[in-house]
């Protein structure tokens, strides 16, 4: 073999080495690869917020009588931030709290039940009471959860625990929020760890199917953790430095090294 051909073979073996370590099965990352996008699909899950134990609810009560809601309202709180430019003070209503059998202690009303409860089916429930009761005739409830919050952890490019505004996220909103998974996160083993009425349930999910969609945590709750486990290339690392990928790299060394020894061996022959 000449020494021509010897150099263009170990051209193409750097070559495929380098290809083959530098890239992914696109089966293995693409989301949602059996959707048809031209289908529309019917949304059957209620994904309303329930109240549950711990909760931290911001309820206010508003008449054309400011006088009559008053006693109904908590105060508001000042408390400081501090930025490079100095501190500024910032109001927040303080909340009532959902205790450990499910109650709030609200103003005359007395203790009223509401875990279980939809947001909206306790504001309905306080606005009729207080028509009833004759406390105020044109009541305006509005209720807001306080400490709407889920964490997301494992093989995401920015894990950490992030407040919801709304009363809706999803299980891929989440994932979002932190980055979406890196290229290391096994997109058939997502997690969502849930704990309700002292139990702790722990679904896997294959961001993969539109099975996902069918998932009781797709729509996540109140203290949800999201976990993305590593795949084995991961885990092959984890006692490596993270800012380097040095396991691609072994594996296009040792492919290196076989070429060399190949191509050595027919330039004696």
């Amino acid at each position: 073999m000449t020494k021509l051909l010897s150099e263009k073979l170990f051209i193409t073996v750097c070559f495929s080495a380098l290809l083959c370590a530098g890239c992914a099965s696109r089966k293995d990352v693409v989301y949602l690869q059996d959707v048809d996008p031209l289908a529309q699909q019917v949304i059957s899950q209620n994904y309303e917020m329930i109240i549950h134990r711990d909760d931290l609810l911001a309820i206010m009560v508003n008449s054309k009588d400011p006088e009559l809601a008053m006693p109904f309202n908590m105060p508001l709180t000042t408390y400081q931030l501090g930025t490079s430019g100095g501190s500024y003070g910032v109001q927040r209503v303080l909340g009532y709290l959902v205790d450990a059998n499910g109650y709030v202690d609200f103003p005359i009303l007395g203790m009223i039940k509401a875990e279980g409860l939809t947001r909206l089916q306790l504001t309905n429930f306080i606005k009729e009471r207080l028509i009833k009761e004759d406390l105020i005739k044109d009541p305006v409830v509005t209720i807001q959860f306080m400490n709407f919050k889920i964490s997301v952890v494992g093989e995401v490019a920015r894990p950490g625990t992030f407040t919801i505004n709304g009363d809706r996220v999803t299980l891929l909103e989440a994932l979002s929020m932190a980055g979406d998974l890196t290229i290391y996160g096994k997109r058939d083993r997502v997690a969502v760890i849930r704990e309700r009425d002292s139990k702790r349930t722990v679904l896997f999910h294959d961001l993969r199917s539109s099975d996902l969609f069918q998932s009781p945590c797709y729509y996540l709750q109140q203290n949800d953790i999201v976990y993305v486990e590593p795949n084995r290339a991961r885990a092959g690392q984890s006692e490596i430095n993270q800012n380097n990928s040095v396991g691609v790299w072994l594996s296009a060394v040792s492919i290196l090294t076989s070429a060399l020894s190949l191509i050595v061996t027919i330039n004696k022959e």
